[in-house]
């Protein structure tokens, strides 16, 4: 993996529970480009467990959440032809989010998530994953990512 093409280290001052880099208590997930698909690999810890060993569907779906947000930032900038330290900034927040739980999530061997970008429409990107609990495909659905930030619309979270 090179390091210079993690999303989030493209997000300064990011402290989301999930995404963020700069939530030294969070899941510090790290997603990147595998060609059209982008790839989160994350390792889990015993306190994340729902039952024994499984991981808990609440801490998998935050995964998944981050994961897809920070697909679309870097979709965009993709789009528009821009590497992610260009301006204007792009920042998303989660306008549905779909999950079909296929089978149990193991919590003692690394999640993988892979998501890849069906559609950019406006400010609307949407995005189907599958996440995979070794060989098996554990959960799958569709995210739609709303950007909600614009440092070039004045620099105000949440604009319309």
């Amino acid at each position: 993996m090179n390091e210079s093409v993690i999303f989030q280290d493209h997000m300064p001052g990011n402290i989301c529970y999930g995404c963020g880099k700069d939530n030294h208590q969070g899941l510090q997930i790290r997603s990147y480009w595998e060609g059209e698909e982008s790839v989160c690999i994350w390792n889990s810890e015993e306190k994340y467990q729902g039952w024994k060993g499984l991981l808990n569907g609440g801490v998998l779906a935050t995964l998944v959440d981050c994961h897809a947000m920070c697909t679309a930032m870097a979709a965009v900038y993709k789009a528009e032809g821009r590497s992610m330290e260009s301006e204007p900034v792009y920042r998303f927040a989660t306008g549905t989010m779909t999950i079909k739980y296929t089978a149990p999530t193991s919590n003692t061997i690394p999640i993988e998530i892979r998501a890849r970008v069906t559609e950019i429409k406006g400010r609307k990107v949407t995005i189907n994953f599958k996440v995979f609990s070794g060989e098996k495909v554990s959960a799958e659905g569709e995210v739609i990512a709303i950007r909600v930030f614009s440092s070039a619309e004045g620099g105000g979270a949440f604009q319309d």
